[in-house]
Protein backbone atom coordinates (compact mmCIF):
# COMPACT_ATOMS: atom_id res chain seq x y z
CA UNK A 1 0.00 0.00 0.00
CA UNK A 2 1.54 3.42 -0.28
CA UNK A 3 2.20 5.92 2.55
CA UNK A 4 -0.35 7.10 4.98
CA UNK A 5 -0.30 10.38 3.82
CA UNK A 6 -1.29 9.53 -0.14
CA UNK A 7 -3.85 7.50 1.25
CA UNK A 8 -5.52 10.20 3.48
CA UNK A 9 -4.93 12.87 0.26
CA UNK A 10 -6.62 10.60 -2.14
CA UNK A 11 -10.15 10.54 -3.23
CA UNK A 12 -12.96 8.18 -1.63
CA UNK A 13 -12.84 6.25 -4.78
CA UNK A 14 -8.39 5.38 -4.45
CA UNK A 15 -8.97 4.61 -1.16
CA UNK A 16 -11.45 2.02 -1.47
CA UNK A 17 -8.61 0.89 -4.32
CA UNK A 18 -5.99 0.97 -1.85
CA UNK A 19 -7.88 -0.80 1.04
CA UNK A 20 -9.14 -3.97 -1.36
CA UNK A 21 -6.40 -4.49 -3.13
CA UNK A 22 -3.86 -5.90 -0.29
CA UNK A 23 -6.59 -7.81 1.19
CA UNK A 24 -5.48 -11.28 0.76
CA UNK A 25 -8.33 -13.15 2.37
CA UNK A 26 -11.79 -12.32 0.77
CA UNK A 27 -14.35 -10.87 3.29
CA UNK A 28 -17.03 -13.89 1.92
CA UNK A 29 -13.81 -16.76 2.93
CA UNK A 30 -13.72 -15.10 6.43
CA UNK A 31 -17.37 -15.51 6.89
CA UNK A 32 -17.89 -18.89 5.49
CA UNK A 33 -14.96 -19.64 7.94
CA UNK A 34 -16.92 -17.88 11.04
CA UNK A 35 -20.27 -19.73 10.42
CA UNK A 36 -17.73 -23.25 9.84
CA UNK A 37 -16.04 -23.14 13.40
CA UNK A 38 -18.21 -20.89 15.47
CA UNK A 39 -20.83 -24.31 16.15
CA UNK A 40 -17.92 -25.81 17.95
CA UNK A 41 -16.40 -23.16 19.57
CA UNK A 42 -17.40 -22.70 23.16
CA UNK A 43 -18.57 -18.98 23.68
CA UNK A 44 -16.40 -18.55 26.89
CA UNK A 45 -13.16 -19.88 25.06
CA UNK A 46 -11.35 -17.38 23.64
CA UNK A 47 -11.89 -18.87 20.31
CA UNK A 48 -15.30 -18.90 20.68
CA UNK A 49 -14.86 -14.99 22.17
CA UNK A 50 -12.98 -14.18 18.81
CA UNK A 51 -15.60 -15.74 16.76
CA UNK A 52 -18.81 -14.05 18.46
CA UNK A 53 -17.00 -11.04 18.32
CA UNK A 54 -16.50 -10.92 14.35
CA UNK A 55 -20.62 -12.16 14.04
CA UNK A 56 -22.04 -10.28 15.94
CA UNK A 57 -19.99 -7.00 14.67
CA UNK A 58 -19.77 -8.46 10.83
CA UNK A 59 -21.29 -5.58 9.23
CA UNK A 60 -18.74 -3.11 10.80
CA UNK A 61 -15.81 -5.29 10.44
CA UNK A 62 -16.43 -5.21 7.08
CA UNK A 63 -17.08 -1.93 6.22
CA UNK A 64 -13.66 -0.56 5.29
CA UNK A 65 -14.12 -2.09 2.47
CA UNK A 66 -17.20 -0.31 1.10
CA UNK A 67 -16.40 2.90 2.94
CA UNK A 68 -13.07 4.61 1.87
CA UNK A 69 -12.58 6.59 4.93
CA UNK A 70 -12.63 3.96 7.50
CA UNK A 71 -9.22 2.36 8.32
CA UNK A 72 -8.57 -1.35 9.14
CA UNK A 73 -7.35 -0.78 12.47
CA UNK A 74 -7.92 1.71 15.33
CA UNK A 75 -4.24 2.94 15.41
CA UNK A 76 -4.97 6.62 14.87
CA UNK A 77 -7.13 6.83 18.05
CA UNK A 78 -4.87 4.70 20.57
CA UNK A 79 -2.44 7.33 19.05
CA UNK A 80 -4.42 10.26 19.98
CA UNK A 81 -5.77 8.63 23.13
CA UNK A 82 -1.92 8.04 24.64
CA UNK A 83 -1.27 11.87 24.46
CA UNK A 84 -4.91 11.89 26.78
CA UNK A 85 -3.47 9.09 28.95
CA UNK A 86 -0.10 10.51 29.45
CA UNK A 87 -1.46 14.18 30.26
CA UNK A 88 -3.93 12.20 32.92
CA UNK A 89 -1.00 11.14 34.71
CA UNK A 90 0.64 14.38 34.88
CA UNK A 91 -2.01 16.88 35.35
CA UNK A 92 -3.41 14.99 38.46
CA UNK A 93 -7.39 16.80 38.02
CA UNK A 94 -8.69 19.12 35.21
CA UNK A 95 -10.04 21.21 37.99
CA UNK A 96 -13.90 20.75 36.87
CA UNK A 97 -16.44 18.61 34.89
CA UNK A 98 -16.77 21.85 33.10
CA UNK A 99 -12.92 21.41 32.22
CA UNK A 100 -12.95 18.07 31.54
CA UNK A 101 -15.65 18.63 28.84
CA UNK A 102 -13.48 21.41 27.21
CA UNK A 103 -10.32 19.68 26.97
CA UNK A 104 -11.99 16.65 25.24
CA UNK A 105 -13.36 19.10 22.77
CA UNK A 106 -9.50 20.21 22.45
CA UNK A 107 -8.41 17.05 21.86
CA UNK A 108 -10.73 16.03 18.95
CA UNK A 109 -10.00 19.50 16.96
CA UNK A 110 -6.48 19.06 17.70
CA UNK A 111 -6.74 15.31 16.92
CA UNK A 112 -8.54 15.92 13.25
CA UNK A 113 -6.81 18.82 12.66
CA UNK A 114 -3.66 16.52 12.92
CA UNK A 115 -5.36 13.94 11.23
CA UNK A 116 -6.26 15.89 8.57
CA UNK A 117 -2.41 17.50 8.08
CA UNK A 118 -3.80 20.83 9.46
CA UNK A 119 -1.36 22.72 11.90
CA UNK A 120 -4.09 23.05 14.43
CA UNK A 121 -3.12 26.45 16.24
CA UNK A 122 -3.53 28.03 12.62
CA UNK A 123 -6.96 26.62 12.65
CA UNK A 124 -7.58 27.63 16.02
CA UNK A 125 -5.85 31.18 15.16
CA UNK A 126 -8.67 31.45 11.90
CA UNK A 127 -11.44 29.64 13.37
CA UNK A 128 -12.03 31.37 16.73
CA UNK A 129 -12.81 34.91 15.90
CA UNK A 130 -15.85 33.57 13.67
CA UNK A 131 -16.75 31.20 16.11
CA UNK A 132 -16.92 33.61 18.82
CA UNK A 133 -19.10 36.08 16.43
CA UNK A 134 -21.83 33.52 16.48
CA UNK A 135 -23.25 34.40 19.57
CA UNK A 136 -24.14 32.35 22.81
CA UNK A 137 -26.59 29.73 21.28
CA UNK A 138 -25.30 29.29 17.24
CA UNK A 139 -27.40 26.97 14.88
CA UNK A 140 -25.50 23.13 14.16
CA UNK A 141 -25.58 24.65 10.51
CA UNK A 142 -23.50 27.48 11.23
CA UNK A 143 -21.03 25.31 13.56
CA UNK A 144 -20.96 22.82 10.87
CA UNK A 145 -18.68 25.43 8.75
CA UNK A 146 -16.17 25.95 11.30
CA UNK A 147 -15.33 22.31 11.24
CA UNK A 148 -11.69 21.55 10.46
CA UNK A 149 -12.63 19.80 7.00
CA UNK A 150 -14.61 22.41 6.02
CA UNK A 151 -12.46 24.63 6.94
CA UNK A 152 -9.77 22.89 4.99
CA UNK A 153 -11.90 23.12 1.65
CA UNK A 154 -12.45 26.55 2.25
CA UNK A 155 -8.21 26.77 2.92
CA UNK A 156 -7.81 24.83 -0.22
CA UNK A 157 -10.25 26.92 -2.59
CA UNK A 158 -8.77 30.14 -1.60
CA UNK A 159 -5.13 28.97 -2.18
CA UNK A 160 -6.24 27.98 -5.77
CA UNK A 161 -8.37 30.86 -6.63
CA UNK A 162 -5.82 33.56 -5.65
CA UNK A 163 -3.00 31.36 -7.36
CA UNK A 164 -5.28 31.51 -10.46
CA UNK A 165 -6.30 35.29 -10.38
CA UNK A 166 -2.62 36.06 -9.41
CA UNK A 167 -1.34 33.90 -12.55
Amino acid sequence: MSSPDAFRGGSRQSRVAMVRQPATISPRATAKALNKYEPGALPKTPLGGAIGYATNNWAALKGYLEEGFLALDNNLSERTLRAVALGRNNWGVIGSEVGGRTAAVLYSVVGTCKHLLIDPFAYQRDTLPGLFALGEKPTTEQLLDWLPDRWLLYQTRNTSNATATAG
